[in-house]
């Protein structure tokens, strides 16, 4: 799929902030200490390859990793600067809490994050649901960018 990318410096206003915060779900940074927990839900709800990218985000330092929390239960997360710099996601929400706005959200949180580390820019590698992308965000494909940085990327089983 081909790379987009997402100026940072003219963000929209996103509704989505204030209603997933009205439902009581709270966007902050992950902390290094609940890294095993993030990683057990991402490896059970998504795969292992994000598994290891989350991983590279919370052993950053800030880190680089987003989570919804409602009630002390993980719903979400979104990284940056994990497979390579400048990049957003993975990115990810627990199947029953969609349609909330929580991965609008997360996109916002973690794409303002990446602003405030000094980014004009954030390309959004592989992106999976374009058209998700598209709504929100005034995004450019990147010409040629498939399969990107991924080319020759291992697999494993």
């Amino acid at each position: 799929m081909t790379d987009l990318l997402v100026r940072l410096y003219d963000l929209p206003v996103f509704e989505a902030e204030a209603r997933v915060a009205a439902a009581g779900i709270v966007l902050r940074r992950a902390m290094a200490p609940e890294g095993h927990v993030v990683l057990d839900w991402v490896d059970k709800h998504f795969n292992r390859h994000w598994v290891s990218e989350v991983s590279k985000g919370l052993a950053q330092a800030p880190v680089t990793v987003w989570i919804a929390v409602r009630d002390g239960r993980l719903l979400g997360f979104a990284c940056h600067d994990t497979t390579a710099k400048g990049f957003f996601g993975p990115t990810g929400v627990d199947e029953g809490e969609r349609g909330q706005g929580i991965g609008e959200a997360l996109l916002i949180a973690t794409l303002k994050g990446m602003r405030e580390a000094g980014y004009g820019y954030a390309v959004i590698g592989d992106p999976g649901p374009v058209a998700f992308y598209s709504k929100r965000l005034d995004t450019l494909e990147i010409p040629g960018s498939e399969p990107g940085v991924y080319a020759g990327m291992l697999r494993g089983d």
